[in-house]
């Protein structure tokens, strides 16, 4: 079968193929949602009443996740693995909530996730002539403050101080829109039920970004505002149907990060450079972890958040290179940025130049920067003791300086944020911290080199395990005391303080913050000032009829309920629940919770368990609510295909799938497996 988007790239430019290519493509803001378009292809009548509905029905996690908001009371349903911190911040040596799950019978069990808040969308304006006026004439790293500077000032502005309102101004099309998102914000997030980790996670790594798929992948939680249930009365009323072939599905979520804009140059360095050193670290990160696991079963308990983490991430990064790696993709995309460019033209291309070009020069200068900024700024953070004092120690620099002139994650809109973040009273397990932190300083001497400056300030003369031992064997910042001390005192108590963790902070602070500046000002700003003038061709060409990258804010897309072909073998849409036993083995990844084992007889083995969409999805839409044309929830989307996972860079209509659980199943089980009557309840419950 011919993929259009192949067809078009060898027949024709790539900008004549959105004429021909399938509709579900985009994931869509709620301002500029194609209602129109999809009531016409649908045969619906949906209208911005049904749209402001499933707006105000959808939540962001600060996980990393989104979740549909189900009952008037607060109650949300998100998947495992978006709650599954929670989980492990909860459990102990004594009880494992990860692997036993987590169960409740009355609301007063529900149990405070530390760290953990929610976001709903309420608003969204228009700011772009604001902040690109307060950028007009500047370049390098006047560029980057003067832009940082008026996003949070707009943001301090339109919030203030209130802790339950949030506000966050947004780059859209690559800098050719700025819109400030305004948030309801709920920092008490209590977990309400999760399974266990081998029944949400069935089939594991094998299974992972495959199907078919017999995942329960599913978590609630619940919203509580000023200590009770937060009344809540928009929600998505609850179906227990099965979905259907070609049906219309809606997910609302907040997908994290697409590159679909990036010039070619840029695409290129994600292949050769960025790709490359994170498929390599999380491949050894890897296999640490389950070095380390085989260490006991305490140690096996407190790295299953993590190793789940590195082996998601390693799967997702391999569908990424392997869509980089396509001929056809590159194609599509020379096409397209060859059309962009002839339609620049007299006194425009006098106006903007060779926007391109500049991108092309950026990339030399981020392949030059970017090992000594990623070890000197980034990769340490793997070490949540390391996090802390990192954020510390800045947090009591940047507050002496008026909040404009602040690094942005620093300033006023933005600080209760990561005040709450350093705060939270999370666990820290000092084994896996010292792992992580050892692995991190080793392999940034493995990348910059044994004489690098960088690695002579990371390192010093000792070994980086040793080095990592001493430093986290001895920091007292996984106490959430010592924390609020550091936080209140400000710069005299950081300067202060003998904690080696704050200590190797300030030793390596001047460095970070200088190979920082650099990176802004050689790579970050000429990229933006170029996309930019960019994002004005592309507006003249296409206006905003493509939807913007995402951004983890929130999105709707749409498609059917389809399966897909593939070397001649084709994948049916939908899993049954008598599909699970019938893959199951009695060994871990493929084993059977007792509970499950004991309902076998129960469950309706014909019931739709998993299935598939053409929906347009990306990472962080994990836990998006699967909405049926009538507006009610028919399922969680938890995962993609392995093909999904090429579309951060650009979505295949003919392979491209979103791997859902139904609500139909979720039902089933709850009640046969579970015995959660009073959750079931809420759930079918009747709208008001």
């Amino acid at each position: 079968m011919n993929r259009p988007v192949l067809s078009c790239a060898v027949a024709v430019a790539a900008l004549a193929c959105a004429s021909v290519g399938r509709a579900e493509e985009g994931m869509w803001t709620f301002d500029n949602f194609p209602l129109d378009k999809v009531n016409a292809e649908y045969g619906l009548e949906l209208d911005q009443t049904w749209l402001g509905h499933i707006q105000a029905s959808s939540a962001r996690l600060s996980s990393g996740c989104s979740a549909g908001v189900v009952s008037a009371d607060g109650l949300m349903l998100t998947n495992h693995h978006c709650v599954i911190e929670c989980a492990q911040e909860l459990s102990s040596a004594e009880k494992d909530y990860v692997a036993q799950g987590f169960l409740t019978a009355r609301r007063e069990e529900e149990a405070v996730c530390p760290g953990m808040a929610a976001a709903i969308l309420t608003g969204i304006s228009d700011v772009t002539a604001q902040v690109q006026e307060a950028t007009q004439g500047l370049a390098g790293d006047d560029f980057v403050q003067a832009q940082n500077a008026e996003a949070t000032g707009i943001e301090q502005a339109a919030c203030g101080d209130d802790p339950k309102r949030h506000c966050q101004v947004v780059t859209l099309y690559q800098g050719g829109q700025y819109k400030l998102y305004q948030y309801r914000k709920y920092s008490d997030v209590r977990l309400v039920f999760a399974p266990e980790f081998s029944m949400a996670f069935f089939g594991g790594d094998p299974d992972n970004f495959n199907f078919p798929r017999y995942a329960l992948d599913i978590g609630f939680l619940r919203l509580y505002d000023d200590g009770k249930p937060a009344a809540t009365p928009d929600y998505l009323q609850w179906t227990t149907r099965a979905p259907v072939e070609g049906e219309p599905i809606f997910a609302a979520g907040s997908p994290g990060k697409t590159d679909r804009l990036l010039t070619i140059s840029q695409l290129e360095t994600q292949r050769d450079v960025y790709l490359p050193l994170q498929m390599a670290m999380k491949a050894e990160l890897r296999g640490r972890l389950l070095s380390f696991s085989d260490r006991g079963p305490e140690y096996k308990r407190i790295a299953t958040d993590w190793l789940f983490g590195v082996e998601n991430g390693f799967k997702a990064g391999y569908g990424q290179e392997l869509a980089l790696r396509r001929p056809e993709l590159f194609a599509a995309k020379w096409a397209e940025e060859k059309q962009l460019r002839k339609s620049v033209k007299g006194s425009f291309k006098r106006e903007i130049g060779d926007p391109w070009a500049e991108i092309d020069a950026a990339q030399g200068e981020y392949r030059r920067l970017f090992l000594p900024w990623y070890f000197l700024e980034q990769a340490p953070h793997h070490s949540s003791l390391f996090f802390y004092a990192r954020y510390l120690v800045r947090a009591a620099e940047e507050r002496e300086k008026p909040s404009a002139e602040r690094l942005p994650e620093f300033a006023d809109s933005r600080l209760p944020w990561l005040r709450d973040k350093i705060l939270a009273p999370y666990k820290v397990e000092k084994p896996l911290d010292e792992l992580l932190l050892g692995f991190t300083l080793s392999k940034s001497r493995e990348y910059l080199g044994v004489d690098a400056p960088e690695t002579k300030l990371l390192l010093g003369k000792a070994s980086p395990e040793i080095l990592a031992h001493y430093l986290v064997d001895n920091s007292e910042l996984g106490d959430v005391a010592v924390r609020q001390r550091l936080w209140d005192g400000g710069l005299a108590a950081i300067e202060a303080s003998d904690d080696p963790m704050i200590q190797y902070a300030l030793h390596l602070d001047a460095e970070a913050r200088a190979r920082r500046a650099e990176w802004e000002d050689k790579v970050v700003a000429p990229t933006r000032i170029a996309h930019e003038k960019i994002a004005r061709v592309r507006f003249r060409v296409l206006g905003d009829s493509v939807a913007p990258d995402a951004t983890f804010t929130p999105r709707l897309s749409y498609g059917r309920v389809e399966g897909w072909s593939y070397n001649g073998q084709d994948i049916r849409s939908f899993t049954v629940m008598k599909g699970l036993y019938e893959r199951a083995t009695g060994q871990a990844p493929f084993q059977l919770s007792p509970r499950f084992v004991a309902a076998q007889a129960k469950v309706d083995g014909g019931l739709i368990y998993n299935f598939t969409t053409t929906n347009d999805i990306a990472g962080g839409s994990s836990g998006s609510p699967a909405i049926d044309a009538d507006g009610k929830l028919i399922g969680t989307v938890f995962d993609s295909n392995i093909h999904g996972l090429g579309g951060a860079y650009s979505y295949d209509a003919e392979l491209n799938r979103t791997v859902v659980v139904s609500t139909a199943a979720i039902t089933e089980v709850l009640g046969k497996v579970y015995g959660m009557t009073a959750l079931t309840e809420e759930l079918i419950a009747p709208a008001n």
